[in-house]
């Protein structure tokens, strides 16, 4: 019987221990998706208990203890912070196969040196030694240089002031913070009345009177400017499907002047509007050399009650099952017709839906740079064992894991990052276990390369704007 999260955590063989401790162990990370907020890096916050480090705003906790039963109160409620942490510990126990149980005790263990359990006997002694340590080591910046962060790409709304990335700039302290440019909130015309309050808002933020098609236009194009002059080289999508519903250019001005007067548009109408929007961003993503990313398949706020109650990312997602490849390939086809195809990153939230995007992405690469279009790492719901390997086997398959850019974490906590560990170990463990099985030569100098690629020098590669 092999001990709880040893050294040899998850890597089945011999081979992939050797790939993971002579090679995968050390690299640096870029973390080139995340939800970080920048102003804790900028004011390199001190977090007062590891409640508020570890359970506020994370939805995966959240989603465990409603299974277990636990009331609303103790989980995004008025109770203290140290009874919520105590209702956690008394869930995890309960969490058993899934990764949060794995990721839970991996963050305790690096960087709090934490090896007990946790579980209700165990919550207060250590949730009162990770506090000290919080207190004594552990700042915002002080656990990115921990994790040996290199790069970091936080989430950001075209509207945002990116001043707390300016300020990191002016006085950088060892790990690269930059912008990413989120415009969901443009698209999102379903909802009249939330987006014509993000066009007055836009409009206040570039000065502008966005009062037809064109305005918004010129609008996103100069807050995409300020972006790029504060070092954003990547845009990120979150959508349900791709849209590249056919239009013309009056269909979507008149759409656009009658939902900014109030009025409803057509699911055909949100299609259309969506679609030219889409079209225009990945443009100028082209025209300024950025990395676009997709993140598709989600169904969001499924639970009406919870998400009047505390709002969006509440923990009521899940997801989708709707039909991407043709809508995906009209899109991407128009793109690389036009010679206006950037480099690509496109995650899938659902499983069945792999080999569609595996192939998709491989249909559209070309010469500009190996691995120019990416199916991206196990996301979400997917970020864990199977999950990761279901995404890497059908990319190893259908396209090149050799170019494969590697994990993220799409994560709001400083303490997410030994994912990037679970990652590692299980591709290890997946090389590993093929060359035991003769199914890949016993080139450790090859293979160990090839590990390293994907844990980091892929994703330097391709993120040429990287320090």
């Amino acid at each position: 019987m092999k001990p709880f999260l040893s050294e040899q955590f998850l890597l089945q063989t011999e081979t992939a221990r050797v790939l993971y401790h002579d090679f995968a162990a050390s690299m640096p990370i870029i973390d080139y998706h995340n939800h970080l907020p920048p102003a804790e890096i900028a004011q390199d916050r001190r977090f007062e208990n590891m409640t508020q480090l570890w359970l506020h705003g994370d939805h995966y906790k959240w989603r465990a203890m409603r299974a277990n039963g636990i009331e609303e109160q103790f989980i995004t409620g008025d109770a203290d912070d140290e009874t919520k942490f105590v209702k956690w510990a008394e869930t995890v126990p309960y969490t058993m196969r899934n990764p949060l149980y794995h990721w839970t005790h991996m963050e305790l263990r690096n960087p709090f040196g934490i090896t007990e359990l946790l579980n209700g006997d165990t919550a207060r002694t250590i949730y009162q030694e990770c506090n000290r340590q919080l207190q004594d080591t552990y700042s915002t910046r002080a656990l990115l240089k921990h994790y040996k962060v290199e790069t970091l790409c936080t989430t950001d709304d075209p509207c945002d002031s990116l001043e707390h990335h300016l300020a990191i700039a002016r006085e950088p302290f060892g790990v690269q913070v930059l912008p990413a440019f989120r415009p969901d909130k443009a698209l999102a015309i379903e909802d009249v009345h939330a987006f014509n309050q993000y066009m007055d808002r836009l409009g206040e933020v570039t000065g502008k009177e966005i009062n037809n098609y064109s305005s918004l236009l010129e609008a996103l194009k100069d807050r995409h400017d300020f972006f790029h002059e504060a070092g954003c080289r990547v845009s990120d999508h979150g959508l349900d499907t791709f849209y590249s519903t056919e239009y013309t250019d009056e269909e979507i001005l008149l759409i656009f002047l009658k939902v900014r007067e109030g009025k409803a548009a057509s699911p055909e109408e949100v299609a259309k509007f969506k679609s030219a929007l889409l079209y225009f961003l990945a443009v100028m993503d082209y025209e300024k050399d950025w990395v676009q990313q997709f993140h598709v398949g989600a169904l969001r706020n499924t639970n009406s009650r919870l998400l009047a109650k505390l709002g969006a990312d509440a923990g009521v997602d899940s997801i989708d099952d709707l039909v991407h490849a043709r809508p995906m390939m009209r899109f991407f086809d128009r793109l690389d017709k036009e010679e206006k195809l950037t480099r690509t990153i496109v995650y899938n939230l659902n499983p069945a839906d792999n080999e569609i995007f595996a192939t998709m992405m491989g249909n559209y690469q070309d010469s500009s740079i190996p691995g120019k279009m990416q199916f991206g790492s196990g996301w979400w719901y997917l970020d864990q064992k199977d999950g990761m390997e279901k995404q890497m086997n059908a990319l190893s398959n259908l396209g090149l894991l050799s170019r494969f850019v590697g994990m993220l974490t799409d994560s709001r906590s400083f303490v997410s990052f030994p994912r990037h560990d679970y990652f590692r170990r299980i591709l290890c463990n997946l090389i590993g276990r093929d060359v035991e099985n003769g199914e890949l030569p016993n080139d450790i100098p090859w293979l160990g390369q090839m590990v390293q690629n994907i844990c980091y020098h892929n994703a330097k590669t391709y993120f040429s704007f990287l320090s």
